[in-house]
């Protein structure tokens, strides 16, 4: 039976951002590690300008987790910023391990898939959930979800800066993540020490996915997952630099190890 590529985390992994005012920038480098054990790293970067945002992801596994499937991947996003959020126009993810190589590239406008294209496609895709056309209206596509836009005024650490469902497509399954304030807490990494928003969130399967998956009900049923928002001041949004995520092996952790923000006129000057 073959695997399918797992898609670039999302949900659980990565970031950035929307907003008003000066154009910023972001490279935030991100460990892996479950059980306390290095698995893998991630590198995000990419510029929020007023109306438009970009952002780049890349990430590979290393050490013990190359032994049971070496993977790798990138993924890539685009769009227009609007007062409640990111409205993506483009994304393409490109994931490979030991078994296959899996392209996903879409278009959308208002917030609706126009065009998919996912090669190849899951080997079981007769035994799941279907995707509707209602089920591609009013989303956000894995990298462009991780944009977290706050009202202005509000404040970046407080309550605002989580309570929120996402609404999420990656080509092949729709869920929601929905995320509840828990409270502030103080982050220091190379680049940021402040505060941050703590988050607590919860993974709702929508269509796409297996509904006999042992993962997918584990998941669903998950409540020991925890997002820290870090703040962009300048564009008035919040960005993930941290994320711990309970599962079946274990905590799974990404946290940024570098986290490092500019502006673009500063990275442009150099």
């Amino acid at each position: 039976m073959r695997r399918r590529a797992p898609s670039i985390l999302p949900a659980a992994a990565l970031a950035l951002f929307a907003g008003h005012a000066q154009a910023e920038t972001i490279k935030a480098h991100y460990a892996l590690s479950l059980m306390g054990l290095s698995i893998g790293s991630a590198f995000a970067s990419g510029v929020v300008e007023p109306q438009n945002y970009r952002v780049d992801i890349t990430m590979r596994t290393t050490g013990l987790a190359n032994l049971v499937n070496n993977t790798k991947g990138a993924a890539t996003a685009s769009g227009g910023l609007t007062p409640s959020g990111p409205s993506p126009a483009s994304y393409a993810n490109t994931t490979t391990n030991s078994d296959e190589t899996r392209t996903v590239r879409m278009a959308l406008a208002s917030n609706a898939v126009r065009a998919v294209e996912v090669k190849p496609e899951p080997w079981d895709v007769d035994q799941r959930v279907p995707v509707n056309d209602g089920a591609k209206k009013r989303v956000v596509d894995p990298v462009s979800a991780l944009i977290m836009s706050v009202p202005q005024g509000q404040d970046l650490s407080g309550p605002a800066a989580c309570n929120r469902t996402i609404a999420v497509f990656d080509g092949v399954t729709r869920f929601d993540v929905a995320l509840s304030y828990a409270g502030a807490h103080t982050a220091q990494t190379r680049g940021y020490a402040g505060p941050v928003a703590v988050c607590a969130a919860r993974y709702t399967p929508i269509a796409g996915h297996r509904p006999d998956s042992r993962s997918t009900r584990y998941m669903a049923e998950n409540r020991d997952m925890n997002v820290w928002l870090a703040p962009l001041p300048e564009a008035h949004v919040v960005v993930p630099i941290h994320i711990d995520i309970k599962t079946g092996a274990g905590d799974l952790v990404i946290e940024a190890s570098e986290f490092q923000i500019g502006s673009k006129h500063a990275e442009s000057a150099r």
